[in-house]
């Protein structure tokens, strides 16, 4: 299994569905074993919801940082 393909793929599901982003917040690791389909042990998919909220979390950092840039751009 590709671990940072299935992270950066949940990333982007979870991204474009809020509904299932909702469940990630709720419970991260039943949400994570139902897109994966398959039941892995705990630790295994605590280490990939580690993964995704990293991803989700730079993705954000991303656009701010391009939404600042955007920003200072019509200023000068």
């Amino acid at each position: 299994m590709d671990i940072k393909g299935k992270i950066e793929e949940i990333a982007g599901k979870l991204q474009e569905d809020k509904f299932l982003a909702e469940g990630f917040k709720k419970e991260p690791v039943k949400t994570v074993e139902k897109l994966l389909g398959i039941d892995l042990p705990d630790d295994a998919v605590k280490k990939i919801v580690d993964g995704v909220k990293a991803k989700i979390s730079m993705d954000k950092l991303g656009d701010a940082a391009g939404d600042i840039k955007d920003k200072l751009k019509k200023l000068f």
